[in-house]
Parts: C-alpha cells; structure tokens; sequence
C-alpha cells in the first residue's frame, strides 16, 4: 500500500476513498468515504476515536486506524517502538527533545528516521503498557541503559536546576508504527502509526551503572490528588478583599460586623454573604469566595 495522500478540498470522492488529514496526526486514524460526495472548501474537524464520522460538505467520512489492515495480515511488517523525552524548562532547566529507539525489532542496527525526527538506538526495556479496562491506571517503567553514564551526566544536570527532581514531570511518548511506513522507506508515512501514548515521569525508581528505571504516570492518574483543591466552606468567603478575585473597588465602606464606616481604613470585609451584598447589591454578582450551598447538604 502506498502512502495515504492528504485530503483535499473541493474534490469528488467515493466510497471506499482513504484519506489523511493535511498535517500529521498522532491519533492513529486515516479517514475512509462512506458516503460519496464533494469535499468542502475548507478542512473538516476530523473524528479522534475509530468509528467516528464526520460530514463535510456532501461526504461523510468515517475514521479507521491507519495501521489495522496492516497489523491483521498472516505476516505484517515489523512494529518499531520509539520514545520521546520531552524536557520541562521550568522544572529541567531546558525543553530539550531526546528521541530513542531500541533497536530490537526488524534487526534495526542503526538510527532510525520517521516523520523527520532521527531515533537513536539505545538499549532500552519497556513494561507494563497494557491497558484494561477496569482496575487501577497501568504505570509503565521504562528503563534506560546508563552503561556510558548519559543518564546519569542528564540527572545531575536536571537536578542543578531543580534539587532532587530526577526528571521527574517529564513527558514521554511512545510512538509505535510499522517499519514499512519509516522515513526512507517506498512506502513511507508519517501518519501511519498506532495512537501516540503520552506519559509522565513519576518518579526515578532505580540508578546503577548499568541502567536507570523510571516510573511513568499516565495524565489521568489523579492519585493522591483532592478535588476541589480549595477546602469546602460555607460562609467564609476565602479571596483577600479588595483582591483581583475579589473585584471590589467602590467607595462605599462598611466594618467587620456591616456597619457604615467613614474611610478606607476602617472598610473591613466581614467574609461573610451578607458582606459582599453589602457591596455588590442585594440582587448583583457576588463573587463570593465560598460554597454557600454547601450547608443546604447533610
């Protein structure tokens, strides 16, 4: 199979007719006709989970995975997993890319390219991707070869930045294609890939001479977090008065118990709902920093 060529606009298409989006995906998808018709002028808003349709214009395209047909057959091109590590500048001091590869599939000897981006090969031993559907999140551990002590001469440096951190917050994604679609390749394409998978580093688990092993967390991993991360309170307003959040700038000045005050000195907010009518009207927008409905609940 050739490369995908990109949708176009204005163009008859029919059933049957695959089609990429014009700039390169990492959802995985390509986009097949199942209702013939003419493009629109401008591109759609592709679908992001197979299945999905979209109209546009006349044509009715439904997204499929770009990789499927090809991972189905008695004897499908090799699957070739590449990593990102994505640096945070506030917390590494820097917002460098490293790309790696290892190099144990499709006997790959080398650096690999795709989508324009060099992969270095490096020994590299990737666990615990699966997904399920019920049950606890999976945390991966992705463990790096430290033999020429790249890992380590990388955690010192990150670690001058932010004291103790051991690249924790970094992002890492795992790009997984078919070497068929690799850059150099008759075949080659950027947007043939299985979805990209975005992960966090949770913490460094191990540090040897030999290899560094890193937990990952996935986004959605909210463990340990508190939602909302402001406490619950019925009737004590939280924002410092007179603050951005607070809003209030007028001239009308009242005491802590409600009373009219003379000046600004003597205005103090009493951080209750009565105090922010007093201010705001009885029947405006309070932006009152509570949860007064809280107390209506046992």
């Amino acid at each position: 199979m050739a490369a995908v060529a990109a949708w176009a606009a204005s163009t008859a298409f029919s059933v049957g007719d695959i089609r990429r989006a014009t700039t390169s995906q990492a959802s995985g998808l390509w986009f097949r006709c199942t209702t013939a018709g003419t493009s629109g002028s401008s591109e759609p808003s592709w679908g992001t989970d197979i299945g999905s349709t979209v109209t546009d214009n006349t044509v009715v395209w439904t997204a499929i995975s770009s990789v499927y047909e090809d991972v189905s057959v008695l004897a499908p091109s090799a699957i070739i997993e590449l990593f990102e590590l994505h640096l945070n500048a506030t917390l590494h001091g820097s917002s460098d890319v490293y790309r790696f590869h290892a190099g144990s599939n499709a006997d790959v000897t080398g650096n690999i390219v795709f989508d324009g981006n060099t992969y270095s090969r490096l020994p590299v031993q990737a666990d615990g991707f699966e997904m399920r559907s019920g049950g606890t999140l999976p945390q991966p551990t992705l463990t790096i070869a430290n033999l020429d002590g790249t890992m380590t001469t990388l955690l010192a440096l990150v670690n001058a930045t932010t004291l103790g951190n051991d690249l924790t917050g970094a992002t890492v994604k795992r790009i997984r294609t078919l070497k068929r679609y690799l850059d150099g390749e008759s075949t080659a394409d950027p947007n043939a890939r299985f979805p990209t998978e975005i992960w966090r580093i949770n913490r460094k688990a191990t540090e040897t001479r030999d290899v560094v092993t890193f937990e990952l967390a996935s986004e959605f991993d909210l463990m340990g977090q508190k939602l909302p991360k402001r406490q619950i309170v019925a009737n004590t307003c939280q924002w410092i008065y007179r603050s951005s959040e607070c809003s209030y700038t007028g001239s009308n000045f009242f005491d802590v118990n409600g009373n009219s005050a003379t000046s600004l000195s003597q205005d103090v907010c009493g951080k209750r709902l009565a105090s922010c009518k007093l201010r705001f009207g009885e029947n405006g927008v309070l932006p009152f920093g509570s949860f007064p409905g809280a107390g209506l609940t046992q």
